[in-house]
């Protein structure tokens, strides 16, 4: 049987560049992106369809007559996002999970992906070096609905034999889609401001680390995990991934050697919560040396080519 991909949530930031990275592979006859939202940008260019996950039915129906061997799932409301209304971000984010699960194993689809966060962990996890096994006690409702659905995708698969495969991001930047809402979105936004004002008034403490990954490594890391055979994928709750760690200024100090009259300032809110729950850095020992996870982008690395292409 020929591979079908759905990419439900493909108008995302990770979605926009997750859909462009498969249809390298599969050809854009084989990836069905899919929003609820109509198509904007590249999205246009290969088959899409204009989709409410919510609608199980209709979800169901979808995938029969497409015949879909696979499904990225990306669809959800995110940290800073969904503390506006945690009641309809829990619904949302754990309830369209459990629909594509159901059809994964009821539709015999031959794989699923499904992304989770360092949101996952908590105030008491180990801050540095977080490793895949540890404390998790997330404080938002977008970490509490990570959390239980890395365990929901665990139980797939071994209750049903369902092939899920996840990751937990860290903040992941990129310059082809605005920030999303995200806590971490400061490092996407502060690039955007950089061309566009030369300043930038930033929402956490200058000093505030965070797991970070360029948007080309957090497409790479998907589709390597998303390519390895089944019995190299031995994590199937969700694996750690990580790349850099930095903090606001030390984004702003690269920035200023491309721009050295860039200003940022500081007015933390209520994402400086978020952030200081969150660990500073990552250890993904075990996706490196189960399935060869290898990161290619550093913070001057990704600063240059952001800015090259802001500018262009």
């Amino acid at each position: 049987m020929q591979t079908t991909i759905l990419l439900i949530g493909a108008g995302g930031q990770l979605g926009t560049e997750l859909t462009q990275g498969l249809r390298k592979i599969y050809g854009s006859d084989h990836v069905i992106a899919s929003d609820i939202r109509d198509a904007q940008g590249a999205l246009k260019e290969g088959r899409y369809e204009k989709m409410d996950v919510m609608q199980r039915d209709k979800l169901f129906e979808f995938i029969k007559k497409n015949q879909v061997t696979q499904i990225y799932h990306l669809a959800a409301l995110l940290s800073a996002t969904g503390e506006k209304d945690p009641r309809w971000a829990w619904k949302l984010n754990m309830e369209s999970l459990l629909f594509v699960l159901e059809a994964a194993h009821e539709l015999k689809l031959h794989k699923v992906y499904w992304p989770s966060s360092i949101a996952a962990f908590g105030p008491t996890t180990p801050k540095q070096n977080t490793p895949q096994y540890t404390i998790m006690d997330p404080t938002t409702v977008y970490g509490i609905t990570k959390l239980a659905g890395e365990l929901w995708c665990e139980y797939y698969f071994r209750r049903y034999g369902v092939d899920v495969r996840s990751l937990r991001y860290p903040g992941i930047i990129g310059w082809k889609t605005p920030p999303g809402g995200g806590t971490t979105d400061y490092a996407v936004d502060i690039y955007f401001k950089a061309i566009k004002e030369k300043k930038y008034e930033c929402f956490l403490s200058a000093d505030t680390y965070l797991p970070m990954m360029y948007m080309d490594d957090a497409v790479k890391a998907t589709l390597d995990l998303m390519e390895a055979p089944a019995e190299k994928v031995k994590i199937r709750s969700s694996y750690n991934v990580g790349a850099m760690s930095f903090c606001p200024a030390q984004v702003a100090s690269t920035i200023k050697r491309h721009i050295p009259d860039f200003q940022i300032s500081y007015k933390p809110d209520f994402r400086q919560a978020i952030a200081d729950s969150w660990p500073k850095s990552i250890d993904d020992t075990p996706a490196r040396q189960d399935w060869g996870w290898k990161h290619q982008f550093g913070l001057e690395e990704m600063t240059a080519d952001m800015l090259k292409n802001l500018s262009a």
